[in-house]
């Protein structure tokens, strides 16, 4: 098991903002990496294989949605049958994730706007993807959002969340009410510190790791020593003990 550094939600911040405004790696660019790594993550859970499986992407409007959407898009084209359900209207997804919604619109990939009703969403669904919120989590989740984090616990099916799971800070590892109870979780760049606490992991799930191409410079300049940790693959377990 390959050990890595911890960040906070701070330090996470701030690598997103150096990779944009100094070194040049757009937002679609990370977002394309961590909709890819996804994918691939979720074809590995439901058995290495995407052909004719149910897949609902739960997508918020920010990077984290935008990711979920790459990934729907990625899931689609290996033979997935997938829906992808938005917390909010389309005309509230704005920037990089608004292009991301307008591909899976142009390629015919169903997206439900849930302004009420979340009973039928999961129905038949192999896997189910948290994507609505990611480390910008700022008070418990509320409106359609927690309506969809209930419906989807409730809904028996496995999920895999994008970085966090929703409603977990990602600072303190604390649950909101209501939380994901995601079976996995995949992070990005590096794990955040509150998926190390104990009280996180019934939220949290197995943990694991995926390269969005951060490079060492970015880390050496928050005073962090990363190393190549992903030399042997872009995915890697976490291992919290």
């Amino acid at each position: 098991m390959i050990a890595v550094t911890f960040v906070s939600v701070d330090q996470m911040r701030e690598v997103d903002r150096l990779m944009t405004e100094e070194v040049g790696i757009s937002l679609l660019q990370m977002m394309e990496n961590a909709g890819r790594c996804l994918a691939t993550h979720a074809r590995g859970m439901l058995g290495g294989s995407a052909r004719d499986r149910q897949v609902v992407v739960l997508a918020g409007r920010g990077g984290n949605g935008g990711g979920g959407l790459a990934a729907a898009r990625r899931l689609f084209g290996w033979g997935a049958a997938v829906t992808v359900v938005l917390a909010q209207s389309r005309d509230e997804m704005r920037g990089v994730p608004r292009q991301q919604l307008g591909v899976l619109e142009w390629i015919g990939i169903p997206v439900r706007v849930v302004a009420d009703g979340v009973s039928d969403l999961f129905t038949g669904a192999d896997l189910v993807i948290d994507a609505l919120i990611g480390y910008s989590l700022r008070g418990a989740p509320t409106g359609v959002v927690a309506a969809l984090i209930h419906a989807a616990n409730a809904s028996g099916r496995p999920m895999l969340a994008l970085d966090l799971p929703s409603g977990l800070d990602g600072d303190s590892g604390e649950a909101s009410d209501p939380a994901i109870r995601a079976a996995e979780t995949l992070t990005l760049a590096l794990p955040k510190r509150g998926l190390l606490a104990p009280a996180a992991r019934p939220w949290v799930g197995q943990l694991h790791l995926a390269d969005i191409s951060v490079p060492e410079k970015v880390y050496r300049r928050l005073g962090l020593t990363v190393g190549p940790i992903f030399a042997e693959n872009d995915i890697i377990p976490i291992d919290r003990t």
